[in-house]
């Protein structure tokens, strides 16, 4: 039978204190672990689906680079078409990976949950003290 809050000593609020903050942590720490498998769980299967999608745009895009080497080298000569389109490739390569390094920047990949849950936990030990 649980005694009543009034009836413990200071020595049973104490152990029940440490008790349930122990619980608490622990349970915390799962959240955490949970919630982090969950967001790289999604970005490996966001990433896995870019790769794809990027080598069989690659494969395209040599296409249309060739061709437009080619089309060049009819007014041009042939090492002029090749480096003028190898130039503009690579300009836009540049900036499509600058543009996805800024994108990345502003992923958040913390656990919010678990840090939001963390304060309030904070906040209710500190009132289980007073």
């Amino acid at each position: 039978m649980q005694q009543s809050k009034d009836d413990r000593s200071l020595g049973e609020l104490f152990s029940d204190l440490s008790r349930q903050t122990t619980t608490l942590v622990r349970q915390e720490v799962q959240l955490a672990k949970t919630e982090m498998s969950d967001k790289v769980s999604k970005v490996g299967k966001d990433v896995a689906s870019m790769a794809v999608g990027g080598a069989i745009a690659y494969a395209g895009f040599l296409a249309i680079v060739a061709a437009l080497i080619i089309l060049l080298a009819e007014i041009l000569p042939w090492w002029l078409a090749a480096f003028i389109v190898g130039v503009a490739v690579a300009a836009t390569g540049y900036l499509l990976i600058q543009r996805g390094r800024e994108a990345m920047k502003h992923d958040n990949l913390a656990p919010t949950q678990t840090i939001e849950t963390l304060k309030e936990d904070a906040e209710w030990a500190k009132r289980q003290t007073q």
